[in-house]
């Protein structure tokens, strides 16, 4: 063996050695988890649901840290760029990890190669949902009404080329239909004004429609889920009203930067998995409408690559102009 051989190889076993001791006494201090949007948002609700028993079962604080804008993409890329350590965590989320990146010219980081999964946490079913004074009663009557009225009525979203407004451009490209889009600066005061009268219609998820829907404010049409929900059980899936291409949950999920070490990688996949085991964990996203959902690394890594690809595929069937 050569001296430079031998060096590299020293470094290399050292680098091995270093690596190793850091995955033995991790967690020796708090864990930062970023929420790339607000507080309120579904995005959070899980995230502080799992991150307070995450603490617990790693025995550290995980604080939540939100930085929110651009559709998720300041948070995303500012966790991108964090120590690879396992002391920044960041929630990876449809909406920042797939839609983002395929609607926008140019984000500031790569979905896939700039994170390393973890897992996923829960599965979000998405809801349609109308103004109670909306003349249609179902999916086929909704249907039905945009098509004798083409622009008509309006629908409103979080902004500009989120995972709301995606979904509504898919459902009127699948259906054939033509409704005005309105983007708000979130989805609250989207919801806001869906029940005030001022649009009819919003694609939103569960978790900040569902007290809306609770209390008469707003009416489900269908939901993207496997099978009917708790919540909702006369309400039906979009694959059963004829709509499998709608029929997708979003998934929330958590990661870190790229190059955190396997062994650290794999503490926290077991952590989770333990946590979504636990009933009064289950029962508090259950209570959000939401599915806990708990994978693999390799396969929440997956995940991530393929809807990376099925929104870019429906970027281009839509035929979607880029934002800048």
């Amino acid at each position: 063996m050569t001296r430079t051989h031998l060096a590299i190889a020293c470094l290399l076993a050292t680098a091995g050695l270093t690596s190793g001791a850091h995955a033995a006494t991790y967690p020796d201090k708090p864990i930062k988890l970023i929420v790339p949007y607000a507080a309120g948002g579904t995005t959070d609700i899980i995230a502080r649901i799992v991150g307070t028993r995450l603490g617990a079962v790693l025995t550290q604080p995980v604080v939540i840290e939100n930085r929110p804008g651009a559709g998720g993409a300041v948070g995303s890329a500012y966790a991108a760029k964090q120590p690879a350590d396992g002391y920044t965590l960041v929630m990876q989320v449809e909406s920042s990890h797939a839609v983002n990146p395929n609607v926008y010219a140019k984000t500031p980081y790569d979905p896939v190669k700039d994170f390393a999964p973890i897992s996923n946490l829960a599965d979000v079913p998405n809801v349609l949902v109308v103004n109670p004074a909306f003349p249609a009663n179902d999916l086929a009557g909704f249907i039905k009404l945009l098509k004798a009225e083409p622009g008509k009525y309006s629908f409103g979203s979080s902004g500009n080329g989120g995972l709301s407004h995606m979904n509504g451009e898919l459902f009127m490209n699948e259906t054939g239909t033509r409704m005005l889009h309105v983007p708000y600066k979130g989805l609250g005061p989207a919801l806001n004004d869906a029940v005030a009268g001022q649009i009819q219609v919003v694609f939103d998820n569960i978790p900040s429609s569902s007290g809306l829907i609770q209390g008469g404010r707003l009416r489900p049409l269908a939901v993207a889920a496997k099978q009917r929900l708790k919540v909702l059980p006369n309400v039906p899936t979009y694959a059963e009203a004829g709509l499998p291409a709608m029929n997708n949950p979003s998934w929330f999920g958590l990661g870190a930067p790229a190059g955190t070490p396997d062994a650290v990688l794999d503490r926290l996949n077991a952590a989770v998995r333990q946590v979504l085991a636990e009933p009064e964990v289950v029962a508090a996203i259950e209570k959000q409408g939401a599915i806990p959902a708990p994978m693999s690394r390799k396969a929440f890594g997956d995940l991530v690559r393929a809807q990376n690809q099925h929104w870019k595929k429906v970027v281009q069937d839509i035929h979607f102009t880029k934002l800048q």
